[in-house]
């Protein structure tokens, strides 16, 4: 079954799994396979006032709408593409004097867009909302009273004049939210400011070790005639040769988890039972435990004591972190690899997330050697581990080239540049932002491998007149949380 823009995938029913995406002719690495407007969308509470409503784009001077001073978009061209979604929420809002929350937006956004459109398929849609799942059954008693609970916030929000929907369907809609919404991110890709849904992603079911991937495009307001405007939207993307007949599948959870974790973290929160080639055979878990090889080999007791010392220390420098004790952190990411470096083997899970940590801070605090050294071991570490066109392997590499450009290490911080850039060319494409950030740095560190090659001496005369002049780039804050995830799960 095919419809409107979606004639590459076709839906079909598998044993055991229901239903899936299949693809209809061949696709290479990097191939947009389709791109989906959200059915619905709304920004997270946290960060309505900072972030486009229409486009999810971070901006820092919005226009906030004057008759519910509630939504914020970037110009005119936002607020007028926002108007039909907005229009009712709008009034809903002045009448109740504030805005509820996200979970109550988006699903008033769902119901105002079937009683506009009805229940059935929509332009585009391979399955209506009404066919998606929602797990309902499989709520737990908590989960229970969370739906209750929005279920009664939205009929206080819900106005008497628009149509009235059963129950029934009314849990249906916050069940599908619950298991479908997808993490929206702002214009680099760094940060989760939103939940969509989109009706035709849905279909697609996980593998640990995907062909697909998915990105999300904030779309286009910018250029001057409205012709050359495009939508916010999500891109499938072909991580890998595809097939006619092939299945098309996405990871819902980070890859760089023992096959127990995944599946653990996969039922709790999509209720389903991993049964992927990676998890059955428990492949690369090896590598993620790997100790020390040698002649002085450690003792199963001494591995056990040092992977608990380090669960124990990535919770004390969560902590840490929450608080923005930068130094501190440091300090117990230092003290654990003193540790763990006799002990574990390099693509070990635990060395590599304390190497991640140690790089980041580092970078941040300005200790770039340092920074760099670790950032070289945790991709090397993770170039064993991941699908060689991982979005996250491809941020990891540019974040470690970026800390090398800035340690004044310009041969590997070049390479390490060009490798990522060569991964988000695939993941992200030519035109997403991120993509463009890599490529001026592509070029520029071009640029300064050259003057090195010729001339070492003037290189770091340049440099550091250059960093006299000019105060260093300072790297962004350690992000507080994880990296946005592919769906939205309501914690």
């Amino acid at each position: 079954m095919t419809k409107g823009g979606m004639e590459s995938v076709e839906v079909f029913t598998t044993e055991g799994k229901g239903r899936g995406l299949k693809a209809q002719k061949e696709f290479l690495p990097g191939d947009v396979i389709f791109a989906e407007p959200a059915y619905a969308a709304v920004v997270f509470d946290s960060l309505t006032h900072v972030i486009c409503h229409t486009c999810f784009k971070r901006q820092e001077r919005l226009h906030r709408c004057g008759q519910c001073k509630f939504a914020y978009y970037c110009d005119r061209t936002c607020q007028r593409a926002a108007w039909l979604n907005h229009k009712n929420e709008c009034s809903a809002i002045k009448r109740q004097g504030k805005a509820p929350s996200e979970n109550i937006r988006l699903a008033a956004r769902i119901l105002w867009k079937i009683e506009r459109e009805g229940s059935g398929l929509s332009e585009g849609c391979l399955v209506s909302i009404d066919e998606l799942q929602n797990h309902v059954e499989s709520f737990g008693e908590e989960e229970k009273r969370d739906l209750r609970t929005d279920v009664e916030s939205f009929l206080e929000f819900w106005p008497p004049h628009c149509q009235q929907f059963g129950m029934q369907f009314i849990s249906h809609i916050f069940g599908v939210i619950s298991c479908n919404g997808f993490t929206l991110s702002d214009q680099r890709g760094l940060q989760a400011v939103g939940v969509g849904i989109f009706p035709n992603l849905c279909q697609a079911n996980h593998d640990c070790w995907p062909n697909c991937t998915v990105v999300f495009n904030n779309g286009n307001h910018e250029a001057v005639r409205s012709m050359f405007h495009t939508q916010m939207r999500i891109e499938l993307r072909a991580l890998s040769k595809i097939s006619p007949g092939d299945e098309l599948t996405v990871s819902y959870v980070d890859f760089l988890n023992l096959s127990e974790e995944r599946r653990k973290q996969l039922k709790k929160q999509y209720y389903f039972d991993c049964a992927c080639e990676h998890c059955k055979k428990q492949v690369k878990d090896d590598l993620m435990l790997a100790v020390k090889e040698g002649e002085s080999k450690p003792s199963a007791d001494m591995v056990k004591e040092v992977t608990q010392f380090s669960k124990d220390t990535l919770e004390k420098i969560n902590k840490a972190r929450m608080e923005g004790l930068y130094h501190e952190v440091v300090k117990l990411c230092r003290d654990c690899l003193k540790k763990q470096e006799p002990v574990l083997g390099d693509t070990n899970i635990y060395l590599l997330r304390i190497l991640s940590i140690a790089s980041e801070v580092l970078s941040y605090l300005q200790m770039f050697e340092e920074a760099a050294d670790y950032a070289k071991r945790m991709v090397d570490g993770y170039l064993k581990i991941y699908h060689p066109n991982n979005a996250q392997l491809g941020m990891a590499v540019m974040r470690a080239g970026v800390t090398h450009w800035h340690a004044g290490l310009i041969e590997a911080g070049h390479g390490l540049i060009c490798k990522a850039y060569a991964i988000l060319l695939i993941t992200h494409g030519p035109s997403h932002p991120i993509t463009k950030d890599l490529e001026a740095m592509r070029v520029q560190t071009e640029m300064e491998l050259r003057l090195f090659q010729q001339n070492e001496f003037m290189y770091y005369k340049m440099r550091e007149a250059a960093l006299k002049n000019q105060k260093i780039q300072v790297m962004p804050e350690p992000s507080k949380e994880n990296a946005p995830g592919l769906f939205h799960k309501k914690e």
